[in-house]
């Protein structure tokens, strides 16, 4: 361990200890750094040209007060995979004085962004490729940054004894991507900006509407809200311009809206929808899908309803998942490809093939509180696994956080992959059919139905 973090759990050990001497108390702090990567760095698809308006944030909450302190953190990045995705957690669990299990990183997957991923890193440099987006360098000054702020908020965490709930639909922003003919096959992909008006004609599909907000209270005083909404987050792209989309300015309206409380925002199960069925892909439509996320997350405000929590209503569950390699993945032909331009697409195949015959799981995790239970998924989860927790149990407030380890990329149903369609292609998914009974039986536990 770094001498910078070991002093990091070293004061946040010493919070700790004088918080336990007060007794069981839930409590909460919010951290907030500059998420941007650095002059000459490699954004995912393009090199960084400059920062954009708002720039890229890495945000989140540090709740105690039951065991070890839990860590919510999302960050306005593309990605954070596999060993990446457990050295982002361990500085952070490093930071509060907890372990990784407690933490969970999600990104909100904007696309001019940031890719954090150090076993592709490996796979490239072992084989003598230049890293390009997957240099390592250009992310760690982020995670620092987060750790140091997550230390200094653990000195100055808030008592809070109300949990608020409240949702309200999201018009005109999220539609499926995944547009069926008539034998059932996927017929077409409509994309996050879609230029074919016959696309964007095309029903709405199959989306969860509505965007989530979770708040913390003492009384009735506001400390922090977590928002949770279900659609990739991209307006256009391409530009080599850091910024963190339609999700991103939604998120800092709210902020302007609600001084001084902070507002952390995370991607739902998105993997299979887009705003394509309304967004041409014009420039003026960011400011425009921001406005109507911006107003959903108004709406849920104003019909939040607060309950008392106390410490002994608060719970951590964490369910390690082995999901297998998808059959469509050929080690052989994949080695092969890294000798074309594709290199940068599909290394990040091989380094999910290493993590998986090394046996490392994936943990999926859930935080209860009250009557509330925030779900933590890795990959880009179809809406499907959204909408099914949330029927599971219909006698509870849950929540999903998607974008977790992002190493299996695409996550589809089981009948998704025998529909075809991009998402399940073998350039898009690492896993196979076989993930949902997995994950369902990780939600089912961590829901707490037998």
């Amino acid at each position: 361990m770094s001498p910078f973090f070991r002093f990091l759990v070293l004061s946040a050990c010493g919070v700790l200890s004088a918080q336990s001497a007060l007794g069981a108390q839930l409590r909460i702090a919010t951290f907030d750094v500059d998420a941007t990567p650095p002059t000459g760095s490699q954004l995912m698809y393009d090199p960084f040209k400059a920062v954009g308006e708002l720039g890229l944030r890495s945000r989140g909450v540090v709740i105690t007060g039951v065991g070890e302190p839990v860590v919510l953190c999302s960050v306005d990045w593309i990605g954070i995979a596999n060993a990446g995705h457990d050295e982002f957690r361990d500085a952070l669990a490093a930071a509060a004085g907890t372990t990784r299990s407690r933490v969970s990183v999600h990104v909100i997957h904007q696309h001019d962004a940031v890719v954090f991923d150090t076993d592709t890193e490996r796979v490239l440099k072992q084989r003598h490729l230049p890293p390009g987006a997957y240099d390592a360098a250009w992310g760690r000054p982020t995670i620092a940054r987060t750790a140091a702020a997550l230390a200094s908020a653990m000195t100055n965490t808030l008592p809070f004894n109300q949990v608020g709930w409240g949702r309200a639909e999201v018009k005109q922003v999220a539609s499926n991507r995944r547009i069926p003919g008539p034998d059932g096959k996927i017929k077409v992909v409509r994309y996050t900006a879609t230029v074919d008006p016959a696309l964007r004609a095309e029903p709405e599909g199959v989306i969860d509407p509505y965007v989530t907000l979770v708040s913390f209270w003492d009384n009735s005083r506001p400390i922090a809200v977590l928002s949770y909404y279900a659609c990739h987050p991209q307006s256009y792209y391409r530009t080599g311009i850091a910024n963190p989309d339609f999700p991103g300015i939604a998120r800092f309206l709210r902020d302007q809206a609600l001084p001084g409380v902070r507002h952390i925002h995370f991607n739902g199960a998105g993997g299979n929808l887009g705003a394509g069925k309304y967004n041409d892909g014009a420039v003026t439509n960011r400011a425009v899908l921001a406005g109507r996320l911006a107003d959903g997350m108004a709406r849920a405000w104003e019909v939040t309803r607060r309950t008392n929590v106390r410490a002994e209503d608060m719970k951590w569950t964490v369910e390690p998942v082995l999901i297998p390699v998808g059959p469509q993945l050929d080690r052989d032909k994949i080695e092969a490809r890294l000798k074309t331009p594709a290199l940068y697409t599909v290394a990040p195949m091989l380094a999910w093939m290493d993590r998986r015959q090394a046996g490392t799981p994936i943990e999926v995790s859930c935080l209860q509180l009250g009557n509330t239970r925030i779900l933590n998924l890795p990959g880009e989860l179809f809406v499907e696994y959204q909408l099914s927790a949330q029927k599971l149990r219909p006698d509870v407030n849950v929540a999903m956080a998607s974008y977790a380890d992002y190493g299996p990329a695409y996550i589809g149903t089981a009948v998704a992959y025998t529909e075809g369609g991009y998402e399940t292609s073998a350039d898009a998914t690492y896993v196979g059919r076989g993930s949902e009974a997995i994950l369902m039986d990780a939600i089912r536990k961590l829901l707490s139905i037998q």
